[in-house]
C-alpha cells in the first residue's frame, strides 16, 4: 500500500522560504517521479512541480524560478524547496505521483503572510 507523508509547512513572510518533505512508502521515487501539489482555499488542487519518472521536471509558471522540486533516492525522500513566497502560495501541500493518481495525504500547511 502506497503511502505518502508531507511535512515542511508553516507560516512565513512574503519572501520566505521554506522546504517541504515527502517520505513514502510503498512508492519508489527514483522509478515513478513525484509530484507536488497545491490546493488554496476556494480553489481546485493544482500541480506546482514535477519530476517524471525519466527526469524531466515540470514547474508550474508561477512558480517557475522560485521553487525547485528535487528527490533523494537513498531516503526514498523527495523536497520541493520554495524561496520568494508569496501570499498568494497560501495553500495545503500535497505529495504524490507525477499525475496525482494515488490516495492523497493529509498533505501539509503552508501559510506566507503579507
Amino acid at each position: 500500500q502506497v503511502q505518502l507523508a508531507e511535512s515542511g509547512g508553516g507560516l512565513v513572510q512574503a519572501g520566505g522560504s521554506l522546504r517541504l518533505s515527502c517520505a513514502a512508502s510503498g512508492y519508489t521515487f527514483a522509478i515513478n517521479g513525484i509530484g507536488w501539489y497545491r490546493q488554496a482555499p476556494g480553489k481546485q488542487r493544482e500541480l506546482v512541480a514535477r519530476i517524471l519518472s525519466g527526469g524531466m521536471t515540470n514547474y508550474a509558471d508561477s512558480v517557475t524560478g522560485r521553487f525547485t522540486i528535487s528527490r533523494d533516492t537513498a531516503k526514498n525522500t523527495a523536497y520541493l524547496q520554495m524561496n520568494s513566497l508569496k501570499p498568494e502560495d497560501t495553500a495545503v501541500y500535497y505529495c504524490n505521483d507525477p499525475f496525482g493518481s494515488r490516495a492523497w495525504g493529509k498533505g501539509t500547511l503552508v501559510t506566507v503572510s503579507s
